[in-house]
């Protein structure tokens, strides 16, 4: 496979986001015994509302039985309740609970602190350029299929 004109491109940015999404979930360390898996269930639940196991592990791309742990770790957190689905009882339906909102909050929170604080040390010229990439980070961030997605 041949490097396109692009390829430089792709790996510097690349990079700069997973470093900006290492130092975001750092940030969000002081906040209790949650993993990245943990804190990507709660904030789908938070978009999306009450789901099936099956919903949430299809939206967070796992596998079932590992959606299972992380809900029942979640759950024992008391950062989500699980409650009988009222079509078949069989199926497990979970959502945030008001402290697993309270906890995305805080986490949240602390990383809008940590951008804002980084993006005081940029010139004006420095934060509009950022300004106008925001649309366009959402873009790549998005479904490769659905190029209009919607933005989170």
């Amino acid at each position: 496979m041949t490097a396109g004109p692009g390829t430089e491109m792709a790996r510097a940015l690349r990079l700069s986001v997973l470093r900006l999404s290492r130092r975001l979930r750092q940030e969000s360390i002081g906040l209790g015994e949650i993993t990245p898996s943990q804190m990507s269930a709660l904030t789908v639940l938070s978009q999306h509302g009450e789901l099936t196991l099956g919903e949430l592990a299809a939206i967070e791309r796992v596998a079932p039985p590992s959606m299972t742990r992380i809900a029942a770790r979640l759950e024992a957190n008391g950062y989500l309740e699980r409650r009988p689905d009222s079509a078949d009882r069989r199926v497990a339906r979970v959502a945030i609970s008001a402290a697993g909102a309270d906890l995305l909050g805080q986490s949240r929170a602390r990383g809008d602190a940590f951008v804002a604080a980084g993006l005081e040390r940029l010139t004006d010229e420095e934060r509009e350029v950022l300004a106008r990439a925001v649309p366009l980070l959402q873009r790549l961030a998005s479904d490769q299929s659905d190029p209009d997605g919607p933005a989170s």
